[in-house]
């Protein structure tokens, strides 16, 4: 297994975070009223356009597919109410190229997403177990840290009930 880090940094009063990859790259994201980056919700479209182009592209090459255009246009549909689930998300892929096997697009992109696209994987699977928890350091010096909240995978919300902070000196 390979684990993926994100650190996400609040940059003054408003909701202007800067957030690191683990491999030291950078993004800020924001709300509507700073509108200094992306919000939170647009990343997931963008993160699941990146991830098949970068698999479609890649098989083409390979299939010496003579590639002069390609964009994937990502659409999200989310819910009205909260927490504005995506329920749907559309990805086309627009490919220009001299001489094109369409049967080498389409076999391109259903690799992508049946087999190597992780974000596609991950947002269709699931699977994914989300652990919610919280590391305070308090006036007295001292750092707890508890588990809150466990989502998923097709299972109700579990909440941690308090009693399970621990206090780190």
């Amino acid at each position: 297994m390979t684990d993926k880090t994100a650190t996400l940094a609040l940059e003054g009063e408003g909701l202007r975070f800067a957030g690191q990859a683990g491999s030291g790259h950078t993004i800020v994201l924001d709300d509507a009223d700073g509108d200094a980056g992306m919000r939170p919700a647009e990343m997931l479209p963008v993160a699941l356009a990146g991830c098949t182009a970068m698999d479609v592209v890649s098989i083409l090459r390979k299939k010496r597919q003579s590639v002069t255009h390609y964009e994937v246009l990502a659409t999200g549909r989310q819910r009205d109410e909260h927490p504005h689930a995506f329920t749907r998300i559309d990805v086309l892929h627009v490919v220009a190229g001299d001489a094109l096997d369409i049967e080498a697009v389409r076999r391109s992109i259903e690799l992508s997403a049946t087999k190597y696209c992780s974000v596609g994987a991950t947002l269709s699977s699931g699977m994914t177990q989300i652990h919610h928890g919280y590391r305070v350091t308090g006036d007295d010096g001292l750092v707890r840290e508890a588990e809150v909240v466990v989502l998923g995978p097709h299972s109700a919300v579990r909440v941690v009930e308090p009693a399970g902070a621990v206090a780190v000196a």
